[in-house]
């Protein structure tokens, strides 16, 4: 997932990150965005949301072990 993040997340990675860009577009009022650049953001996003869904998923495992060996 790592991976996936680190080249479809990122790509293309000049002059910056292209997620970097849209997320900046959109907390800059996302003035002039069309679908397109909304189904473009959630494609270049979705491997980060994904990478925090398992992070969370695995630290909630982590959490209901450690309370069960106690």
């Amino acid at each position: 997932m790592i991976l996936f993040c680190l080249t479809l997340g990122l790509a293309p990675f000049v002059p910056e990150p292209h997620i970097w860009g849209k997320l900046k577009w959109i907390m800059g009022g996302a003035e002039g965005m069309q679908a397109i650049d909304w189904f473009d953001t959630l494609f270049h996003g979705l491997p980060w949301l994904l990478l925090i869904r398992i992070l969370i998923i695995n630290l909630l495992a982590y959490i209901k072990t450690s309370q069960v060996q106690r």
